[in-house]
């Protein structure tokens, strides 16, 4: 199959491979009944960490492998959303649950936590939803009241990906109710501190290998050293988080349309109607020709999204959003597609692609719904044409 030259690096490139080869020889044969029983896959990600494969965000001098080029871990997730969506949220949701302490972390901090996430010996959760704040991340209750050395913890976090499985846990409470938003911080919490627990594990519709807890805060004694910078600067790390993660939502929609429509490409070649391949068909030719286009274009704005974070530009917020929305549009009408080229075999478990279209919908929802992002855009726009009317 012939790809576009996107200039990637050799490095980039080494990994793609290595990701894609695990991906096919690892993940596919163990795919189906991951997602049937619900499994997290732990020994899988300890074999990426093995393989210096999880800590391709994470710089050199805290463990990682990251060097400047991002589109290392974008490839790395794409491929890995080619075979499996739920293992490769569990694989990106430790860049989620590191981002805080990345961009306001300590130097303590990031040397303490984040060589073992990058070496897979530990997993990392991001958990700022709750009940009644989803999009409205500025509405949560947990509150962190300060007590000598040490913050209280009281409240519940909804829907955290990672819940329950991960050991370094990136927590947002409220440390000044007065201030909204700006009374945010966010705290490193980890597994097995006292007055720390976790809900049921969720049963989902899609991405089921990945875990999906609440967690629950009572009286939770967090050391004031695990604060990530100062009181109140909880909410910026929340929405720098989600700028630097969002084009990773992209590649999960870009390597899981791939898959769907290899499945659908290959399926339509072997499968005969009428005395003929069905591919034959203009009418199927003409859905996967736009499947394949769509797919290409969210890749190129990824891809350029990535390279331009990477060189240093500093307001991309709105490309972030268009990245995301735009790939995960894509995916449930990719996978949707794909689903009725196969036609009644891909309403079949047997097949993969009925897992893709489950798998893909979340896409749609996680790290912001696609209506918060066209929000986001349009302010942008809003605010960039104001300036230009002066």
């Amino acid at each position: 199959m012939t790809e576009l030259n996107y200039g990637l690096s050799e490095m980039a490139q080494e990994i793609r491979s290595m990701m894609r080869e695990f991906a096919e020889t690892r993940v596919k044969p163990v795919r189906a009944e991951l997602d049937e029983k619900g499994i997290f896959p732990a020994d899988l990600l300890r074999e990426l960490g093995k393989m210096d494969l999880m800590g391709l965000y994470i710089p050199v001098e805290y463990g990682g492998t990251f060097e400047g080029d991002s589109l290392c871990n974008i490839v790395a997730v794409e491929e890995l959303s080619r075979v499996c969506l739920g293992v490769s949220t569990s694989f990106a949701a430790n860049g989620l649950g590191s981002d805080p302490i990345l961009l306001g972390g300590s130097e303590e901090q990031k040397k303490k936590y984040l060589p073992p996430i990058a070496a897979g010996e530990k997993f990392a959760a991001y958990a700022l939803t709750e009940p009644n704040a989803g999009s409205d991340a500025g509405s949560i209750r947990t509150t962190a009241v300060k007590k000598g050395d040490k913050y209280v913890l009281n409240g519940t976090k909804q829907w955290i990906t990672n819940g329950g499985e991960a050991d370094t846990y990136c927590v947002f409470a409220v440390t000044n109710k007065a201030k909204g938003a700006r009374g945010v911080s966010c705290f490193i919490v980890e597994k097995g501190t006292p007055g720390f627990t976790f809900g049921k594990k969720e049963n989902k519709l899609g991405i089921r290998a990945s875990a999906t807890r609440e967690l629950i805060f009572q009286d939770c004694e967090v050391p004031a050293e695990n604060l990530i910078g100062r009181e109140g600067t909880g909410f910026i790390w929340a929405m720098r988080t989600f700028d630097l993660s969002r084009p990773g939502i992209a590649a999960q929609a870009i390597g899981l349309a791939q898959g769907a429509l290899d499945e659908a490409v290959s399926y339509a070649k072997v499968r005969e109607q009428f005395g003929r391949p069905v591919i034959a068909n203009q009418g199927l030719q003409w859905m996967l020709a736009d499947m394949a286009t769509k797919l290409e274009a969210a890749r190129a704005l990824t891809y350029a999204t990535v390279r331009a974070i990477d060189a240093g530009q500093k307001d991309y917020s709105k490309y972030s959003a268009m990245c995301k929305v735009f790939a995960s549009d894509m995916v449930m009408e990719v996978t949707t597609n794909a689903l009725q080229a196969l036609g009644g075999y891909g309403y079949m478990k047997e097949y993969p692609v009925e897992k893709m279209m489950r798998d893909a919908k979340i896409l749609q929802i996680y790290e912001g719904t696609n209506q918060i992002q066209r929000d986001i855009i349009g302010m942008a726009l809003n605010k960039e044409y104001a300036s230009l009317a002066k």
